[in-house]
Parts: C-alpha cells; sequence; structure tokens
C-alpha cells in the first residue's frame, strides 16, 4: 500500500467516525465539535490538489460557521432529556433512512462504476503547479457570467435580508445619535421644577 493511499484511508476513517458521532451524540455540543472533526475532509482536499479548497474549508466553515453553530447550540435552552425521548422515538425511521441512503450511494458510486480500472488515475502536476492559480482564470475566463451573476443574487440577498429586518416599529423604544449630538445644556437636559413646601 502507498503512503497516499494510507494517508487516505486515515483521513476516511476519521471523517466516518467523527459523521457517525454527529448523529449519535444526545449532547448537542458534542455533535458540533464532532461535526468540527468532520472538516478533516480538508486533508483530502489537499490529497486531490486543491489546495483552495482545503484551505477554504477550514477558514470559512471551521473557523467561522462552525463557530457560530457552537455559540448557537450554546445560548439555546435545550431540553435534553426531552431531546433523548425524540432520538428513541425516532431511532428505527432514522437507521431505515441511513440503510437507504447507504443503498443507494453504493447503487450510484459503487466500485462497479467507479476506480482505476474505470478511470485512469489524474496525471500529477509540478511542484510549481497553483489550484488557486488555475480555479482563478477558470472562473474569470469561461465562468465569468455565471460567477457575476452568482455575486448578484447574493448581493441581492443581503439588502433583502437588511431591509426586512431594519423595518421601524412604532412601539419599539430607540435612540437617535443624531438629536443626541444635538442636544444643550439647560431646558432640553434638565427641567426645573418647583413645588411649595410642604407643612
Amino acid at each position: 500500500m502507498s503512503f497516499e493511499k494510507f494517508i487516505f484511508y486515515v483521513f476516511a476513517a476519521i471523517l466516518v467516525f467523527a459523521a457517525t458521532m454527529v448523529i449519535t451524540r444526545r449532547n448537542p455540543v458534542h455533535s458540533v465539535l464532532f461535526l468540527v472533526l468532520v472538516f478533516n475532509a480538508a486533508g483530502l482536499w489537499m490529497l486531490l490538489e486543491a489546495e483552495f479548497l482545503a484551505i477554504t474549508l477550514v477558514l470559512v466553515y471551521v473557523g467561522a460557521v462552525m463557530v457560530l453553530f457552537l455559540f448557537v447550540v450554546m445560548m439555546l435552552d435545550i431540553e435534553v432529556a426531552e431531546l433523548r425521548a425524540s432520538f428513541i422515538r425516532y431511532m428505527p425511521l432514522g437507521i431505515l433512512i441511513g440503510v437507504l441512503m447507504i443503498v443507494e450511494l453504493l447503487m450510484v458510486v459503487g466500485p462497479q462504476h467507479f476506480g482505476l480500472d474505470k478511470y485512469a488515475a489524474p496525471a500529477k502536476h509540478a511542484a510549481d503547479y497553483s489550484n488557486t492559480k488555475e480555479l482563478g482564470e477558470m472562473l474569470y475566463t469561461n465562468y465569468l457570467y455565471p460567477f457575476e451573476i452568482a455575486a448578484v443574487i447574493l448581493l441581492v440577498a443581503i439588502i433583502a435580508a437588511i431591509g426586512l429586518t431594519m423595518r421601524k416599529r412604532p412601539d419599539t423604544k430607540y435612540q437617535n445619535p443624531s438629536q443626541q449630538v444635538r442636544i444643550k445644556k439647560g431646558p432640553d437636559r434638565i427641567r426645573v421644577v418647583k413645588m411649595k413646601a410642604e407643612e
């Protein structure tokens, strides 16, 4: 067995183990932490000489998305007892769906359809090969219009999300910084009320 194949099986074993722990852990925080471990799939991207996708997976998902998931799960008041009861109640259905998915995957990407006997191994690139450069040239030449359309769609989605969440509510108290800056000492800040002393 070559060293590259050995590394592949190590990463694959860790990936399958972590994915199994994500769906079997009863504590949601533990599930999120094992989901972080699932992203060791970046090592598989490195084996495929796709270093840009590998570093993107680590920086974007592990560095940002999973931290957000972890904060949200830790801030939620999750009833662990109710969660355990639901887990046991739906376990047979989950096992059935899991088995069906495994059968479908084997039918589509099983060894009878893929393998070195069906497809030749891709040629190795030279040491100065840059996957990032190749990806950038491909995006900004052959796929320029789809890339720009996707950017515009994301921009519209961001503007729509801001517009939906920033609407004014008359019954909500909020501060107006421009009025706070223009305020003057005297009647704007303090109102003096004169009252007769009580006897």
